[in-house]
């Protein structure tokens, strides 16, 4: 067996993981095809073009599609291997709703031929590597599948969760360690060879479930961090002190580093993933719970603040700068600034809300139904607001706090302007 995948190779999933992954391998001279349900996602990128911002892709998927190493469709193809990096939301009740991998792991197995291998790279709850194996199995009993511990297997399988930081896709890819679990041993080793195509980092083997949970005890880590500070953030804020002040005297101590506050948490995995433990332990995963619970209240005090604030006013003006998840991209998904500003809006609709985002030219489609929103340029938004919320901190509003804000209220939630 070779330490290095050479063969054709498909990624189910032209999003914000799924087109990097592909992107990458292509230029590294794999033949890829990228598959995705949106037609407008695969029309973009056969034209060589990216459907969202990200530094660096752009240009690399350019450059791939004119070397002819990347094609898009919206039908699976037959290939050597599969990568499946579709979204895992949850469900009402906070369990992972799989039915995308499901989708994808159907539609993969009337192409697989002996020999092929299967990556999951969706954030999954423990067993949702098997699951696939399983859901494959059922549509190919031709086929011997790992999950079968009686036969040698006729695919691989395993799981290849992806840990990287949007604005720093195209780095984080290459750099960073990968784990690779299988459903067994061998199952790891030729999913490894993928990855081998393009890793710097250390390739770390283990079986799929640890790998599942590996993951979501990344993202856990950090809500529960996040919401240390968000809690300590309402503590300040009752107490009349400075919570920015304080953290930056507390991280003078060499073994503390407290990260900072914010309106909530957002993104496609860290307000997601840690529900997934929950779910999986309800009895048991009671920090990593409340940690949810304190980062999803945090919007509703945000909206509660601007709305308290408005009451000083007869007609105020009201001015969010930000909508994205996360500064300099333009990624909306499970945004708390989107959340913040729909309270205040169902709060306030006899109010003006001038919404601004450099990476968010129209209204966002969750926020449409309010009537008293209105895009504005950050520098007219705040001329005109009574009332100025920074919910991101964009670079490009850093010059903002040069800005004389007499008679105004300035609310913060990032500390970007101290």
């Amino acid at each position: 067996m070779s330490d290095i995948f050479s063969g054709k190779l498909a990624v189910v999933g032209l999003g914000y993981i799924g087109l990097p992954t592909a992107t990458v391998l292509a230029t590294r001279g794999i033949q890829v095809t990228g598959v995705d349900i949106n037609p407008k996602a695969v029309e973009a990128v056969s034209r060589g073009e990216v459907p969202f911002v990200e530094p660096d892709l752009a240009v690399a998927v350019s450059g791939a599609v004119a070397m002819g190493r990347l094609t898009a469709s919206s039908s699976v193809p037959e290939a050597d291997a599969y990568i499946i990096a579709v979204p895992t939301p949850f469900n009402p009740d906070h369990s992972a709703d799989l039915s995308y991998v499901q989708a994808a792991a159907e539609q993969i197995a009337p192409r697989l031929r002996p020999g092929a291998i299967v990556v999951l790279e969706s954030t999954s709850p423990p067993g949702t590597t098997e699951k696939v194996s399983r859901w494959i199995g059922d549509l190919r009993p031709d086929l011997h599948m790992p999950h079968n511990a009686d036969t040698v297997a006729d695919i691989s399988v395993a799981h290849c969760p992806e840990r990287v930081l949007p604005g720093r896709i195209m780095i984080e890819m290459i750099t960073n360690d990968r784990l690779v679990g299988g459903l067994t041993p061998r199952c790891s080793e030729r999913a490894a060879t993928i990855y081998r195509v393009f890793a710097q980092g250390e390739i770390l083997i283990t079986d799929a479930a640890s790998a599942e949970m590996a993951k979501l005890v990344e993202n856990a880590y950090r809500d529960v961090n996040i919401a240390f500070a968000n809690e300590l953030s309402f503590i300040a804020e009752a107490l009349r002190l400075d919570v920015w002040e304080v953290i930056r005297l507390a991280n003078r101590h060499p073994r503390v580093d407290i990260l900072k506050p914010g309106p909530g948490v957002g993104g496609h995995c860290i307000p997601v993933d840690p529900w997934f433990i929950v779910a999986a332990a309800p009895e048991l995963a009671r920090l990593i719970r409340t940690a949810r619970e304190i980062n999803d209240r945090k919007p509703h005090h945000v909206a509660e603040q601007v709305v308290a604030k408005a009451q000083r006013f007869r007609s105020p003006t009201v001015a969010c700068l930000g909508l994205t998840f996360k500064a300099n991209v333009d990624d909306i998904r499970q945004s708390p600034a989107i959340e913040v500003v729909g309270l205040i809006a169902e709060a306030l609709p006899d109010v003006e809300i001038l919404l601004a985002d450099p990476y968010v030219p129209s209204i966002p489609p969750k926020l449409a139904r309010y009537d008293n929103l209105r895009m504005a340029q950050a520098a007219d938004a705040v001329e005109r607001a009574d009332i100025i919320v920074l919910l991101v901190e964009h670079e490009a509003f850093r010059p903002l706090r040069h800005t004389i804000f007499n008679g105004k209220v300035v609310y913060d939630t990032r500390g970007a302007w101290r």
